[in-house]
């Protein structure tokens, strides 16, 4: 009972009805007091005589029964339905509320698929749309994370299992010692540092943790330096890198953090493209943004690939992409260093078959 009493069903209950009382108790107050006087003056009453004051008083004490009674009758009715409304009122607003916080538990207990129902339009409605609209996004990050673990424990685990192989064939003697076996090992030893400092620099730059050097860049020379720097990769597979940036465009950046980005593109470009192809790194101006963006000829992207391909450890074909070497986090420190430097990535793409287009946006200078 105590707990019903504290719930804002009751709450609700008692103010409507509080209210209800104020106003009945105001209408009695004012007829009782304005209505005699009103009654005697439509009536006309005189009280020259005995007998007309005699019947003064019995019409008045008439009046006054039947007013008494009015107001009774009057009193109940509003008080019934003061009750009814009040019941109806405060069990559709304080039912959406409940449901809400009975969810809410369930949330905070681990239940990150609860829903609540459609309340309608206004406030209610409205809270429950951004609660449904919460609790999804902490189902996804939930399975997001869940993701991350699995493929981090998967990524450890091919070097370290390659690793503990070699280590107790070395041991046993199965296997002689030999400049392949320590490449080979060395090998293994550098992916694992490499896995490991992707998932502290990205830890690092979604925490904006990252020491930034922010300055005016001149976009030519970046991606000048981008192209120099892939040429050799790019020309063992005949694969021609082609730049179209106009004279004087600035980007207010971090000069290495945008080579990173734009290095980051033009490697998973070349990694997927044909052999002979091209791929074009482009930069221009909209509005107070710079954009650039790596085009390739490769095996483009569906919408769903497109939504998810700066997700961590996310890959596109996950067989090919871990045969190359690839561990799936580039893109996640791409959006990362370009949300520190108040910049966006995306994709674009017309779908399989017909290449993609990965850009990053940053203010202009």
């Amino acid at each position: 009972m105590n707990r019903w009493l504290r719930s804002l069903r009751a709450r609700l209950l008692l103010a409507n009805l509080i209210v209800a009382f104020a106003a009945l108790g105001t209408v009695v107050v004012g007829v009782s007091l304005v209505g005699p006087g009103y009654f005697a003056h439509a009536m006309g009453m005189q009280s020259d005589s005995a007998m007309g004051a005699m019947m003064n008083s019995a019409t008045g004490l008439a009046f006054d029964d039947a007013l008494r009674s009015a107001l009774l009758a009057a009193g109940l009715i509003a008080v019934a339905a003061s009750i009814a409304v009040s019941l109806a009122v405060s069990g559709a607003i304080a039912g959406p509320a409940t449901r809400l916080a009975r969810a809410a538990r369930r949330i905070a207990a681990g239940h990150y698929a609860e829903r609540v129902p459609d309340a309608g339009a206004g406030e209610i409605g409205e809270l429950a749309t951004s609660f449904n609209v919460m609790s999804a996004s902490l189902e996804a990050n939930e399975i997001r994370r869940l993701e991350l673990v699995g493929d981090v424990a998967h990524e450890l685990r091919t070097p370290l299992a390659t690793l503990d192989g070699y280590l107790e064939g070395l041991e046993d003697g199965v296997i002689a010692p030999s400049d392949e076996t320590w490449r080979l090992l060395r090998r293994e030893t550098g992916r694992l540092t490499r896995l490991v400092d992707g998932l502290q620099e990205l830890w690092r730059a979604e925490a904006r943790q990252l020491p930034l050097k922010i300055e005016a860049v001149d976009a030519s020379v970046v991606v000048a330096n981008v192209v120099e720097r892939f040429a050799p990769q790019a020309a063992a597979r005949a694969i021609a890198l082609k730049s179209d940036v106009p004279g004087g465009l600035m980007a207010r950046a971090d000069r290495d953090r945008l080579i990173q980005i734009l290095g980051n593109y033009l490697a998973n470009a070349i990694r997927y493209s044909p052999d002979g192809a091209s791929v074009h790194l482009q930069a221009r101006r909209v509005a107070d943004a710079v954009e650039f963006a790596v085009v390739d000829h490769g095996p483009g992207l569906t919408p769903e690939q497109r939504a998810r391909v700066f997700e961590r450890f996310y890959r596109i074909d996950p067989s090919r992409s871990r045969a190359l070497g690839g561990s799936g986090i580039g893109l996640a420190i791409a959006r990362a260093l370009a949300s520190a430097m108040d910049g966006h990535v995306w994709a674009d793409s017309d779908g399989p078959g017909t290449g993609s287009t990965f850009s990053v946006a940053l203010p202009v200078a």
